[in-house]
């Protein structure tokens, strides 16, 4: 398995308990999606590595205790803490048709109402306030807020995001 073929999925941030438990924080807007999560990828330099879990029990917000099998005290747990941890593509959650995947609108048109066609996505910023997308036009690099009000649709099968920029927004850019 490659990190290209999967998710992060989140971060094991400590060993959690007596038994070799550690504390997972989940990159996920709903952690009751993967309540019945039962392996995961750990990254140890680039390789990942399968690990599979006995119990998981959800804490706060996006925090999960795990059990995981073999692993059964504080020592041999160790070695994970602070391993970002991935899944295969194929196991996120399917979405309602107007959200998207960060990762799956790489490439896609994007449309604007007012302008028509005004680049490509080539990245998703996930910056502290904002996260924002990278467009390429003729050249030049527009950044776009990722927000409701802006992203009207996603079309997965012509792969174009329409989007509604305030006005003087996209033409800054063109300056």
């Amino acid at each position: 398995m490659k990190t290209e073929d999967c998710f992060n999925l989140g971060k094991i941030t400590r060993v959690f308990g007596t038994k070799g438990e550690l504390l997972l924080v989940l990159d996920v807007d709903d952690p009751n999606d993967y309540a019945n999560l039962d392996f995961f990828y750990a990254d140890f330099d680039g390789e990942l590595i399968p690990f599979f879990i006995e119990k998981l029990t959800i804490k706060n917000g996006t925090a999960v205790a795990i059990k995981l099998t073999d692993i059964n005290d504080p020592q041999a747990a160790q070695p994970l803490v602070n391993k970002p941890v991935y899944l295969p593509l194929d196991r996120l959650p399917q979405l309602d048709e107007d959200q998207f995947y960060y990762h799956e609108i790489i490439g896609y048109k994007v449309i604007d109402d007012t302008l028509g066609e005004t680049g490509i996505v080539r990245e998703v910023l996930e910056l502290p306030m904002q996260d924002v997308l990278k467009v390429e036009y003729q050249e030049k690099e527009i950044l776009l807020p990722v927000s409701d009000e802006l992203i009207i649709k996603v079309d997965r099968k012509k792969k174009l995001l329409f989007i509604s920029a305030p006005i003087g927004l996209i033409e800054l850019y063109m300056e």
